[in-house]
């Protein structure tokens, strides 16, 4: 009998070490555990998700991210079932895709950047002494938009300014090379900002406005002949060395690169005088993408990590201000002197580019 008892006590024993030791692993698993979460993202947002950094950010959040990229006005030509987000740079073509989607508002908006013209120093000192830019500063100025497209419009060539024969590489007809507006998100937003200038300060709402400025912008957009459809492959053409002597890019782009120490030549950083911003805009077509995009916004050390990224996050000034201090020989921060162009609807710009890509 005592034997049998014995027994019982050994299996009950057994059973509740068993049990604990699930209940444990169960608990372990549940606070390490991380929903993966899948997304389209525009290319200039992929080094900042590829981070370490933000990796483990994330994860310590619960989450494991899994992106692919994508021109963001392309985005709305993909079949995103399966998909917790996609992530285009800035709201136009993330309130198209939200309407397509049936996607609640408001989108959640992290971070922004805004356009910039990038030269090497003898170009950006040439549009200086030729009223198309001003140069407070070696490595950053202002980009006259007005007088640009005056120029653009005419046709101007290098050889036509005063000061380009001393350089052998200005040569050609004066334009500004720019993505693909029919796919990618910069592209766009520099037809937007240019037919805003263009029509004397007013946002194109309908056929009639684009009328107007075709034209021109189809002008701004044949001249380029092929156009790169990632603001990311322009700009590493750029900065090593290949291509035409102003390029579009983000701001952000730029001063991720100062943030990591690297060296950047003699770059001139040309801020249009009428620019438009790149709101980053998260679209969630899931809870999961929507809490993750809430977190991009909310959670200090993302932002932190956005910062570095060359990002500017939403809300506020400071965390930007203070960590590009060291670079403002390049960077405005404050953006002074730099005027927000509205942008169209998106069935306007839309119609706006397909004009310019003729």
């Amino acid at each position: 009998m005592r034997r049998i008892v014995a027994i019982v006590l050994a299996v009950f024993l057994i059973g509740g070490v068993a049990a604990a030791v699930v209940a444990g692993r169960e608990k372990q698993d549940k606070s390490t555990a991380t929903k993966t979460v899948l997304g389209v993202i525009g290319s200039e947002k992929a080094e900042f998700f590829a981070d370490p950094d933000v990796v483990k950010a994330l994860a310590a959040k619960g989450y494991t991210l899994k992106t692919e990229t994508s021109g963001s006005w392309a985005m709305e030509g993909l079949d995103l079932k399966g998909y917790d987000f996609a992530f285009p740079s800035s709201q136009a073509p993330a309130d198209e895709l939200a309407a397509k989607y049936d996607v609640r508002q408001p989108l959640p908006r992290p971070f922004y950047s805004p356009l910039v013209v990038v030269a090497h120093r003898s170009a950006a000192a040439v549009l200086a002494d030729n009223g198309l830019a001003t140069l407070p500063a070696k490595g950053n100025g202002t980009f006259k938009m007005a007088a640009y497209l005056k120029a653009a419009g005419a046709d101007r060539t290098w050889q036509q300014l005063k000061g380009a024969e001393r350089h052998g590489e200005l040569s050609g007809t004066l334009f500004i090379s720019t993505t693909d507006p029919t796919s990618s998100n910069s592209g766009a937003l520099y037809l937007a900002a240019a037919s805003y200038v263009a029509d004397g300060g007013r946002v194109a709402d309908g056929t009639a406005a684009v009328n107007r400025t075709a034209p021109l912008m189809r002008k701004l957009i044949s001249v380029q002949g092929a156009q790169q459809t990632s603001s990311d492959a322009a700009f590493r053409d750029f900065i090593s060395g290949v291509g035409n002597p102003l390029v579009l890019v983000y701001e952000s782009q730029v001063a991720s690169l100062l943030a990591q120490g690297q060296d950047v030549g003699d770059l001139t950083v040309l801020y249009p005088d009428t620019t438009a911003n790149s709101d980053h805009t998260v679209v969630p077509l899931t809870d999961e993408g929507r809490a993750l995009g809430e977190l991009l916004g909310t959670d200090k050390e993302l932002r932190k990590l956005a910062v570095r990224h060359g990002f500017r996050p939403q809300g506020t000034s400071a965390e930007f201000t203070a960590a590009t201090a060291a670079h403002t020989t390049y960077l405005n921060q404050k953006l002074t002197g730099v005027r927000q162009s509205p942008v169209p609807a998106s069935k306007v710009l839309h119609e706006m580019a397909r004009r310019a890509r003729g």
